[in-house]
This record gives C-alpha cells, structure tokens and sequence, in this order.
C-alpha cells in the first residue's frame, strides 16, 4: 500500500484528455479500482460529499434519488478542502453514511476536487476543453454533476440544490 500515494500524485497531476467520463476510473472507498465505462447507458450524479457539513443531510436525498431512478447511479466523492468537514479515513466514512443513512450507493476514497491535486474524475467535470459544457468551479460540499448515459456532461448544481429537486429530475429521462 505503500505505492499507493504515489500512484495517486502521478495519476492526479498528470492532464487529461478524456473526453467521455467513460475513459476514467476512480478509486473506490474499499480500494478497487471502478471503471466509469460500467456505468455506460445510465445517468450518474456524481456528488462531492462530507460528513460534518450543513448539507450532510442530502445523503437522505441522496439514498431516495438513487433507490428510486432505475437508470441513475449516484456516486459519492468525500473530500476534505471544505472547512475540514470531512477528516475521517475511508472506514469511518463509509461506516457514518451507512449507520445514519443508509447509503448503499457507490463511493470513492477521498479525493481532491480542486487545486493541484484534483482527481481525474473532477478534472474532466470541472473543464470545458474536456467536458464540453462549461467551465465549473467546486465551492463547496455537496455540489452536483449529472452525466448523462453516452458520458457527456448534461449539469452542474450547487450545494444548495436538493436532489430530488425537479431540477434534476427532468433531466433524468
């Protein structure tokens, strides 16, 4: 495991060129690697999440949406850069959303979701060159994105947008 952080630097700092989110992967909560391509013909959210934070409670949304959307996988990202609101290891994370959730939907390790180290997955979501919908920056917690099932970028919402909010509801065909 030791190789682990160093994979991670090198994979993080070097620049993309996917463009499908189909052509990455991510770093599950339990270490395997998942390939986004298994995703292909369903809609995904991808969520940037954290357990101490105001918007904690969308995980609740979060469980609904993903339950009842046949074609959707939601997939959790936690991530740290926010306020500190998520300093837990991947266990104890995994181990909070499920005890005071019920999560069950896909999650990775912690990742980056801006700056220098930011994760491949929300390189691609966050640069129009790669996404081809627009320049997005993260802010906060619990912002979303919607892709759709050819991996395109259909959205991005804040932290403020609930989940099972008709706004991604309606796109959600």
């Amino acid at each position: 495991m030791k190789w682990l952080p160093i994979l991670t630097l090198i994979l993080t700092s070097m620049s993309i060129t996917a463009q499908s989110i189909h052509e990455l992967s991510y770093l599950s909560i339990d270490g395997e690697t998942i390939s986004m391509k298994s995703y292909e013909n369903q809609y995904v959210l991808v969520v940037n999440v954290a357990s101490f934070c105001g918007y904690t409670s969308q995980y609740d949304a979060l469980q609904e949406l993903h339950e009842s959307q046949e074609n959707l996988n939601v997939i959790a990202f936690p991530c740290n850069q926010f306020g500190g609101q998520e300093p837990n290891s991947e266990s104890e994370i995994k181990e909070f959303c499920s005890s005071k959730f019920s999560v069950d939907f896909p999650m990775s390790s912690k990742v980056d979701v801006k700056g220098p180290k930011v994760s491949p997955i929300y390189q691609w979501l966050t640069q129009k060159n790669l996404n081809k919908l627009g320049d997005f920056e993260v802010s906060w917690n619990f912002n979303k994105f919607l892709v759709g099932p050819s991996g395109e970028l259909i959205a991005y919402f804040p932290s403020s947008v609930n989940p099972l909010s008709n706004e991604i509801s309606k796109l959600l065909k």
